[in-house]
């Protein structure tokens, strides 16, 4: 069985006991949490495509981690100005592993 579920602004492909990286999200880390936005569901037999969602499907899932992505290195620079500036970002994210789909 499979699933795309829409996790803050973004679609993602997944299964039981898949694990998933999104955006950071503001549980706590062991909390179980449900995303109800499941945009298709689907098994070996049939596909599901909700208009936009579909009705009462369900995926459950644990928050196993939250942290930081590598660091990405902004750099500026005009020539013969004298001006130059480097700042790095470091973007946040939550890892959740899938528990159950359910229609």
């Amino acid at each position: 069985m499979f699933a795309v579920v829409e996790v803050a602004g973004k679609q993602y492909k997944i299964s039981p006991k898949d694990r998933i990286t999104v955006p950071t999200l503001h549980e706590k880390a062991g909390t179980k949490i449900s995303l109800d936005r499941v945009l298709l569901v689907g098994d070996e037999k049939s596909v599901v495509v909700g208009h936009p969602l579909v009705a009462g499907a369900r995926v459950e899932g644990t928050i196993l981690e939250h942290g930081k992505s590598d660091k990405v290195i902004v750099f500026k620079k005009k020539r013969r100005k004298g001006y130059r500036v480097k700042r790095g970002h470091r973007q946040g994210f939550t890892q959740i592993e899938i528990l159950s789909i359910g229609k």
